[in-house]
């Protein structure tokens, strides 16, 4: 990824906050930010509960784990935080959300340490970053398909999202399912983006009719 040097908008050291719930993490990630050549001051929190103290920085570093539906709930009910923030997540589907909730910036969770460095710079300064192979994966389920192109098997469906598309399959709404599946709405929400980006599908209906032809549902 290349960014451009933007004219220098801080006279001091831009002050970063890392927020990882795995202390392994969270240190790599304020080392990895230490290391550049262009300096910066970092700290770290094992949770972006503590908002107050969030707004104190000029920018965020979010990993949001390898499962974010641990943390899913505070990730989709609370107000995104008045400093730009970059979200590490593990599939395309959680960078579409992230971005969709306030981040500026959605990267792999084994993004370089470089890359990470350059997101950070271009929040600062104003700009949007996601990283290449989200941008493809949220272009390719947005175009048009063609009449014999090839689709996602869907054969990458958890035990849960199976659950959930059943459950759509019935008709039902977000929050009888949530209710059905003892789960928050929030929760429901990520499995239903989870189960549209593995079966390429635009809508619920498509999700079903797709995974009905496959064999996965019994209608």
């Amino acid at each position: 990824m290349h960014v451009a040097a933007p004219p220098d908008t801080f006279a001091l050291a831009p002050r970063a906050l890392v927020v990882a719930a795995d202390p392994v993490v969270r240190r790599a990630l304020v080392a990895a930010l230490r290391a550049q050549s262009e300096p910066v001051e970092v700290s770290a929190l094992a949770s972006l509960a503590l908002t107050l103290e969030a707004t104190a920085h000029d920018v965020i570093v979010w990993d949001l784990g390898a499962d974010p539906l641990a943390v899913v709930d505070h990730f989709t009910a609370s107000a995104a935080p008045a400093a730009p923030l970059v979200a590490l997540v593990p599939s395309a589907a959680f960078a579409r959300d992230a971005l969709a909730w306030g981040a500026r910036g959605a990267l792999p969770r084994d993004a370089h340490d470089e890359t990470l460095a350059a997101a950070v710079r271009a929040v600062l300064h104003g700009l949007t970053v996601l990283a290449a192979e989200f941008t493809e994966a949220a272009l390719a389920r947005e175009a048009p398909e063609a009449p014999n192109a090839a689709v996602p098997s869907g054969e990458g469906l958890t035990a849960r999202e199976l659950e959930v598309l059943a459950l759509v399959a019935e008709g039902l709404p977000n929050k009888l399912i949530a209710h059905r599946l003892g789960i928050s709405d929030h929760t429901v929400k990520f499995h239903v983006n989870a189960v549209l980006a593995k079966l390429g599908a635009q809508s619920r209906t498509e999700a079903v009719v797709r995974a009905a032809r496959r064999g996965m549902l019994v209608l």
